[in-house]
Order: C-alpha cells, then sequence, then structure tokens
C-alpha cells in the first residue's frame, strides 16, 4: 500500500509543487488543507500516515496543529516544512511530537527522505537542523515551557495577525466575552501588556514568522 499523506500549506502553488513531487514518488496525497484548523479536520477525518504541515499558516500556526493533529491522530506522523533553522523552533517542534522538520529551500532533496524515515519510527531533520540541535544541547539552551493553553497560543496567533476581538470570536466560533477573557488571561499569564511584546513572545515561540 503507498504511503498516505496530506498537505497543508496556504499557497494553492505550493501545495501542487508538493503533491507533484510526491506522487512521482509513488507517495498518495489524500488530503490538501490551507490552514491549521482544515488541517487538523482533515487529519482526523482521513487518518493519514503522514501530515506534512507549514509551520507558518493563518489561524492556526503549524506547531499548534502538529500537537492537535498528534492527539487526535496518534499513529499519524507529522513534518514540519519551515524556512527556519534557528534551535528555538527545532526545539519546540520536537517538543510537538514532530517528527520531521524540514527546511524549504531544501524540501526537494529532504521531504522524501523525510516520509521514508518518520514510517520508519524515526525522526528526520534537515542536516543544518541537526547542527543547530546538537549546538543547542553542548550549549544546555533550554527553552522555558509555555505557559498558555492551545487556546490561548491561538488567540495569540490571531491578535498579532491583526484580529479584533470580534474577528477572533468568529473565527473561533466563540462568544466576544469570551474572546476576550482569553486574551486577558494569557497576558496576565505572561506579564504582557502591549502588542509589540506579543509579536515578539509569538515570533519567539513560532507561533507566527517574522
Amino acid at each position: 500500500m503507498p504511503t498516505r499523506v496530506i498537505l497543508a500549506d496556504d499557497h494553492t502553488l505550493v501545495r501542487q509543487g508538493l503533491k507533484s513531487l510526491l506522487e512521482r514518488e509513488g507517495i498518495q496525497v489524500v488530503g490538501e488543507a490551507s490552514d491549521g484548523q482544515e488541517a487538523i479536520v482533515i487529519a482526523t477525518k482521513l487518518m493519514p500516515d503522514v501530515a506534512i504541515i507549514d509551520i507558518s499558516m493563518p489561524i492556526l500556526n503549524g506547531l499548534d496543529a502538529a500537537r492537535a493533529v498528534r492527539k487526535a491522530c496518534p499513529k499519524t506522523k507529522t513534518i514540519l516544512l519551515t524556512r527556519h533553522d534557528e534551535d528555538q523552533y527545532v526545539t519546540e517542534a520536537l517538543r510537538a511530537g514532530v517528527k520531521g522538520y524540514v527546511l524549504k529551500h531544501q524540501v526537494a532533496h529532504d521531504l522524501v527522505h523525510a516520509i521514508h524515515q518518520v514510517c520508519r519510527g524515526g525522526i528526520y531533520l534537515s542536516p543544518s537542523i541537526s547542527r543547530a540541535v546538537v549546538e543547542a544541547y553542548l550549549s544546555k539552551t533550554e527553552v522555558s515551557p509555555d505557559p498558555l493553553s492551545p487556546r490561548e497560543r491561538q488567540v495569540i496567533q490571531l491578535i498579532v495577525e491583526g484580529k479584533s476581538t470580534r474577528e477572533i470570536a468568529v473565527l473561533l466560533g466563540i462568544c466576544a466575552k469570551t474572546a476576550e477573557s482569553h486574551r486577558a488571561r494569557l497576558m496576565q499569564k505572561l506579564d504582557i501588556h502591549e502588542t509589540a511584546s506579543l509579536v515578539r513572545y509569538a515570533i519567539r515561540r513560532g507561533l507566527v514568522q517574522p
């Protein structure tokens, strides 16, 4: 049986290119998503072998989408696509249960290898990523645990994307009062009281890309 994968990227042309690449290698693309929330829905419905997720997507970023896919579909392996090789992004990805971390400029060479590796139960990191992880380990670099809930991280992402409280409520299917409550609670947890500091936090945690 061919390996079954889903693709999550907010750029249609990127998905088309990846689909063509994978299908030439006998890998079956069974579903596509344009944002993180849609990726979770499709993964839960189709239960693919592998979910390939762009780390930078609207509404819900790839890291939190990967966390949710892992919880909903324990047998599905997740691979993140990104242009970032900084160790804090890699550390957050591994904590999220991601099994593959592939740099976009190396995707043509690395993605198929990554799929085969994670399907065998391994972890695949693009070559330059491996160096970053080793350097972080040797220097004992450690990122403090994120104190926020998945919902609060999603609210931060939407705030940083410029969404109003009302727009956040509509996107998340909650009332405006609840959205405002999430916003107030997360700012209290982080001891952050202005949007500029939220932006810096979101970038550092990989919720949005600079």
